[in-house]
C-alpha cells in the first residue's frame, strides 16, 4: 500500500516537471549546473505534504518566472539523495517536507515543515512566487 501511494505522490511532482533525484551522484551533477534550482524534499507527511505539493503547483503555473531548474528528493525513500541534498543547505536543519532555492548550487532561501503546515497551499505558493520574482529569470511558458 505505501509503495503504491509513493509512486503516486513521485508522478504528482514528476508531472510538475521536478526531475526526480534517487542517488547522490544525481543530486551533485544537478546541482553542478548554472542556475537557480527548485529543491522539493518530498515526503509522505499527510498534512504538510497535501499542502506542499499544491502549493508547488500553483506556484509553478501561476508565476511569471521560475527557477532554472526543478529538482526533488523523496526523504524517507531516497535516502542516500536525500542526505546529499541536505549537505547543500548549509547551516539548515533537516526538514521534510520543505523547499529550497539555491543559485548555482548554494542555498538562497528555505522553507521548512513547521513553515509551510501553518500555511496553506495558496500562501505557500506566495511564498514560491516571491523568491522566483527575486531571484529567477527563466519566463514562464505559455
Amino acid at each position: 500500500m505505501v509503495d503504491v501511494l509513493v509512486e503516486q505522490i513521485r508522478q504528482e511532482v514528476r508531472k510538475l516537471g521536478f526531475e526526480e533525484l534517487r542517488t547522490p551522484a544525481e543530486v551533485d551533477a544537478a546541482l553542478a549546473r548554472p542556475g537557480t534550482t527548485l529543491a522539493f524534499i518530498n515526503s509522505l507527511c499527510g498534512c504538510s505534504g497535501g499542502i506542499a505539493r499544491p502549493a508547488a503547483a500553483l506556484a509553478l503555473h501561476s508565476a511569471p518566472v521560475r527557477p532554472d531548474h526543478l529538482v526533488t528528493v523523496f526523504a524517507g525513500q531516497d535516502r542516500e539523495a536525500t542526505a546529499r541534498l541536505r549537505e547543500y543547505l548549509v547551516g539548515e536543519p533537516p526538514s521534510s517536507p520543505s523547499f529550497a532555492l539555491l543559485q548555482d548550487g548554494k542555498l538562497l532561501v528555505m522553507l521548512h515543515r513547521e513553515h509551510i503546515q501553518q500555511r496553506t497551499a495558496e500562501q505557500v505558493a506566495q511564498i514560491l512566487r516571491e523568491w522566483f520574482a527575486a531571484y529567477c529569470t527563466v519566463p514562464q511558458q505559455s
